[in-house]
């Protein structure tokens, strides 16, 4: 058997999944891992990113002596604007979202089903953490939902599933998910492996895997800097 290399930090999981994004797309990232996609776009690759609150064209962080406090993104993180950025209300930015003008969004999750059905809050944890937020409207207004979660939960169990067992954000949406070991895509016939991480094996990744998994025929090794 393989041993498996380090499976992907937080930085690596957001370096791959920035690394598929359309040139020219209108990208829309969500709290937590996602939003560290904007910082590692390949040279030369141009795309715009909104903010559900309503900020067309959100650039790098702001310099903490050149933060200006209303100046955020939907995170509450001070932003800068990038060139040709403009603001418009919450109403015009979910009209946006829900008229599926927005090629892709990239959001964290739970758990995430071999239909793409998503969950990725968890209404037991109301008042103390995540809530659903523009998720549902993004999940289903955006043309395409990338995920980036770490494959299993802390005690093991996976994330990936044959069915959620959390409350559904949205059904059958999530096309590609990107995890601290695999990139899997989620087509009709299920879960299909595009890259695993170097060193692991199929059978290591089904074995932490409930649902059934397909390993695509030009499946590479999963690399991140």
């Amino acid at each position: 058997m393989s041993r498996p290399m380090k499976p992907l930090g937080r930085e690596q999981m957001a370096w791959r999944a920035a690394q598929d994004l359309p040139d020219g797309g209108l990208v829309n990232l969500g709290l937590g891992i996602p939003v560290l996609a904007a910082d590692y776009l390949p040279a030369g690759r141009e795309v715009i990113f909104q903010s559900e609150n309503g900020v067309i064209g959100v650039g790098p962080l702001a310099a903490p002596e050149a933060a200006d406090p209303d100046l955020v993104d939907a995170g509450s993180r001070r932003i800068t604007l990038s060139r040709g950025a403009t603001i418009v209300d919450s109403a015009a930015s979910f009209a946006m979202i829900r008229g599926g003008h927005i090629d892709v969004t990239i959001l964290g999750a739970f758990e995430v089903a071999e239909n793409g059905d998503l969950a990725n809050w968890d209404m037991r944890l109301a008042g103390k953490g995540p809530l659903v937020g523009g998720a549902m409207d993004l999940a289903v207004g955006a043309k395409a939902v990338w995920v980036i979660m770490e494959h299993n939960t802390r005690s093991g169990g996976s994330r990936l599933l044959t069915r959620c067992t959390l409350p559904l954000t949205a059904v059958a949406c999530v096309k590609r998910v990107y995890t601290d070991i695999a990139v899997v895509d989620v087509t009709p016939e299920g879960f299909v492996v595009r890259e695993i991480l170097e060193g692991m094996t199929a059978e290591e990744l089904q074995a932490r895997t409930e649902a059934k998994l397909a390993i695509a025929p030009d499946c590479r090794p999963l690399r991140a800097p």
